[in-house]
């Protein structure tokens, strides 16, 4: 795919790996629609991007509320055109410390599979129909190591990235042949703000720079060869493509 001139929405992209995959697409001529809850940090981001020449709005919106996410379509088309590529990287972690799943509430659950799960859901059938209309469009799904590792006190977040990269295949089995490719995309752990609130002890120093990750994410969108719909990405970016 080529990015140059293409429209494209980023979900989280206020810090972390959404600002450096909104700045990395603009770098390449896209278009970038970014979205946030908070509307100054998106602000930063956006006054940024604009500063090296690219194109970027930003659009404050929660994509766990399903009486936003019409209106983030909406406005993110608008201010872009047509959006050809999409990126899930909104997260939460649920409450920090994490709990073990037995001491996690029923509503914390919840509210993690809202943002995590639900949100992406609906977002992705606002958008996937009229990629499929035009023959082409790229949709990512931010996973994690912890949607195919049982890791203890990382329940809900891991549950409901394991239920995303289903999501994923789901939708790539769904929508072969139309153009639009679907990928879920392990970035590893990297040194972000998410990172330090659930491990505040690790070492910094062993952790990705969301900047690298963004950059090879970014390949794969670029390129169907290395990264086919359905694709699962791991962080030494081998395809593990379902069978």
């Amino acid at each position: 795919m080529t990015i140059q001139g293409q429209g494209a929405l980023v979900t989280g992209a206020s810090r972390g790996l959404g600002r450096a995959l909104a700045e990395q697409l603009a770098a390449k001529g896209a278009r970038v629609a970014l979205v946030a809850r908070e509307a100054g940090p998106l602000d930063d981001v956006v006054a940024t991007i604009r500063g090296k020449g690219g194109i970027a709005h930003a659009i404050a919106g929660d994509v766990s509320d399903k009486h936003a996410i019409h209106r983030i379509a909406g406005q993110a088309n608008g201010l872009v055109g047509d959006i050809s590529i999409a990126i899930h990287n909104a997260s939460t972690l649920g409450p920090t410390p994490l709990r073990v799943l037995l001491d996690t509430e029923c509503e914390d659950l919840e509210k993690v599979l809202q943002t995590n799960l639900v949100g992406p859901f609906r977002l992705t059938k606002v958008l996937a129909g009229a990629m499929a209309l035009r023959g082409a469009g790229t949709i990512v799904h931010i996973s994690s190591d912890a949607a195919v590792e049982p890791y203890p006190t990382w329940g809900a977040y891991g549950i409901s990235k394991a239920a995303q990269d289903h999501l994923s295949r789901i939708l790539a089995a769904e929508l072969q042949g139309t153009g639009v490719r679907i990928l879920a995309v392990d970035p590893g752990e990297m040194d972000t703000v998410m990172h330090a609130a659930a491990i505040p002890d690790a070492d910094r120093a062993t952790l990705s720079r969301p900047a690298d990750v963004a950059a090879r994410i970014v390949q794969m969108v670029e390129n169907a060869d290395r990264a086919p719909s359905g694709a699962r990405l791991t962080p030494s970016w081998t395809a593990e493509v379902s069978s």
